[in-house]
């Protein structure tokens, strides 16, 4: 299972988060895989350790692929959640209050931003919420 954080923002203007996975039903060989999700490019970036990024939104609905570093999430309502390597984030708070991060290992942010199309659906199913 791929863990996977969706961030949006809710009919208050306040970013939300929820985790869960990326859906892997398909496959072949042994093999696990999602269903493809159309997107418009691909990038990548670092941060060097100790860094960090005050209030934002997104600028568009993209995944970020985190490939190394450990940074903490919080929203403007105090919503905290922790990213690691091999984590996913589904970005769509791309209005209102924003996030924020921060680095809180001693490793560089590296990660890829892939831009989804507009309107595709993405394989992301949410966790069963805690009972």
């Amino acid at each position: 299972m791929i863990r996977c954080v969706r961030i949006w923002t809710a009919e208050d203007g306040n970013s939300r988060s929820e985790e869960g996975h990326i859906d892997l039903s398909g496959g072949a060989r042994g093999d696990i895989l999602s269903d493809a999700a159309a997107s418009t490019s691909i990038s990548f970036r670092e941060t060097e350790p100790g860094g960090s990024f005050a209030w934002h939104d997104a600028p568009v609905r993209q995944f970020v692929l985190t490939l190394s570093g450990t940074l903490e999430f919080i929203t403007r309502d105090g919503d905290r959640f922790t990213l690691r390597p091999g984590d996913v984030l589904l970005a769509e708070d791309t209005t209102g209050t924003g996030h924020s991060w921060r680095l809180v290992d001693d490793q560089p942010w590296r990660r890829a931003y892939v831009i989804l199309a507009p309107g595709v659906k993405v394989p992301f199913t949410a966790a069963a919420p805690a009972t």
